[in-house]
This record gives structure tokens, C-alpha cells and sequence, in this order.
């Protein structure tokens, strides 16, 4: 699959496992960072991921089940739930326009 436009991102899943609330925060940190910009942000188990997301941010250790869960979705791993250089990207892109890269 190749990337998906900004402009075309509308929901943004967190697919999480374990439930330890890592992933909760950075859900309510991108929701934050992305105000006013009309995406919105839920978060969901990995093996539950709706149908409707855009794109899909989740640690690499999901990224397998993840991409089962939602095949043809856009795919964003990151390593570090804070401060991950592929959350900021991004979010940068929706921000300033451009591709994300599945």
C-alpha cells in the first residue's frame, strides 16, 4: 500500500495490548497536538481496530497483528510512546500537508 494524503486523514487509531495506559497518554497527546486540525483520535485493542481509521499508530511490537487487524490501513510503528521521532513526523505532515508513508 503507499501512503495516504494529510488531507485525507480523518481518524487516527492507537491499537494498544496490554492496557498499562502508555498508549492512553499518547492518545491524549496527539488528540492535544492535533486540535482544530479535524482528525479524530481514539484508541482501541490491536485486534479491534474499526474499520473506518485512516491510519493506524501503534508500538512495533503490534505492528504484525496491527497490520491483520486492519489490512490496507495506514501503518505508523513507533518504538517509544513519548517523544517517538514517527509520531512527531506525523503529525508534522498533517499539520503542514504532505504523505504519510504506509
Amino acid at each position: 500500500m503507499a501512503g495516504i494524503e494529510s488531507k485525507d486523514i480523518h481518524k487516527i487509531v492507537i491499537a494498544c495490548d496490554a492496557g498499562m495506559g502508555s498508549s492512553v497518554m499518547l492518545a491524549s497527546q496527539v488528540r492535544k497536538q492535533l486540535k482544530g486540525e479535524g482528525v479524530e483520535v481514539v484508541h482501541t485493542p490491536v485486534n479491534s481496530i474499526p474499520g473506518d481509521a485512516d491510519v493506524v499508530l501503534c508500538h512495533a511490537g503490534l505492528a504484525d497483528r496491527a497490520r491483520a487487524s486492519a489490512p490496507g490501513v495506514v501503518l505508523v510503528p513507533f518504538q517509544v510512546f513519548i517523544g517517538d521521532p514517527a509520531v512527531t513526523r506525523l503529525i508534522d505532515t498533517i499539520k503542514k500537508g504532505g504523505t504519510v508513508d504506509a
